[in-house]
């Protein structure tokens, strides 16, 4: 049976994580899906954006404990990533917008897989937590992607601790973008589709790797790449139809809208 469950609607793939037996916690299968998932949104024109959401109490549990077990009673030196780096490298680099729909509890790796999703929102009932150091763990390998978003302070705190904390903290840390009452989340999530829906594809694309691509230049470094961009991107037909688009008053030609 697939752990990732995959449905196309309207220019949105969804895929679900389903593996109840072990509360979608990131083992092989399941990370291979949702990078299948992501190459195949990048592969089709009419996707224009990734849900991301869970079946079960349980978003993500983190590693999948009985596959590392084994792997390590096998190989001393370790399991390695199970290509969890390769995902979450992945998530970075699709031009497509990745969205989290978090209707479960986050647990250790998790909140990489949270922090890692374009845009995330929550349940408010549900709960986060890095539990790494009560197993006798460390949340190393997600250190990487939850770090920058965490204030030093809080990070060391919840680290340390291995507590659960409500979504609500999980919003305010910048682990995820909010969280909000379990009967608005479809709205929220709907809400951020519909605003994606509207943006060029390539622009989208292309705002997603300014985030992650500025901070690591110098400010001469990034004032030359991004006018050598934007003078890229305002000569290029996208832009070209959504400028005549505003100032004709109407949709530009590669918007989804409602009428559609």
């Amino acid at each position: 049976m697939d752990v990732v469950k995959i449905e196309v609607a309207r220019g949105v793939l969804t895929a679900t994580l389903c593996d109840l037996e072990n509360r979608n916690a990131l083992g092989f299968a399941l990370v291979s899906g949702l990078r299948d998932a992501i190459r195949r949104a990048n592969a089709d024109p009419s996707i224009r954006a990734v849900v991301v959401t869970n079946e079960g109490s349980t978003f993500c549990a983190g590693a999948n404990l009985k596959e590392r077990s084994k792997a390590n009673d096998a190989n001393k030196q370790g399991s390695g990533s199970g290509g969890l780096i390769e995902l979450f490298e992945e998530i970075r680099k699709s031009p497509t917008p990745i969205v989290g729909r978090i209707a479960g509890h986050v647990v250790g790796g998790g909140n990489g897989l949270a922090a890692t999703l374009d845009i995330s929102v929550a349940s408010e009932d549900v709960k986060f937590g890095f539990t790494e150091v009560r197993l006798g763990v460390i949340p190393a390998m997600i250190s990487v992607v939850c770090l920058p978003k965490m204030r030093d302070g809080d990070a060391m705190e919840l680290f340390l601790r291995g507590n659960r904390f409500p979504a609500a903290r999980a919003a305010e840390l910048g682990l995820i973008n909010r969280a909000v009452p379990a009967d608005q989340l479809d709205g929220a999530i709907e809400e951020v589709i519909a605003d994606l829906r509207k943006g060029g594809p390539n622009a989208i694309g292309l705002a997603k790797t300014l985030v992650y691509e500025v901070p690591k230049k110098s400010d001469a470094e990034a004032f030359e790449w991004t006018t050598a961009l934007s003078n890229q991107l305002f000569a290029g037909e996208e832009a070209k139809e959504g400028m005549k688009a505003f100032l004709q008053k109407r949709p530009a030609s590669w918007a989804i809208t409602d009428e559609d």
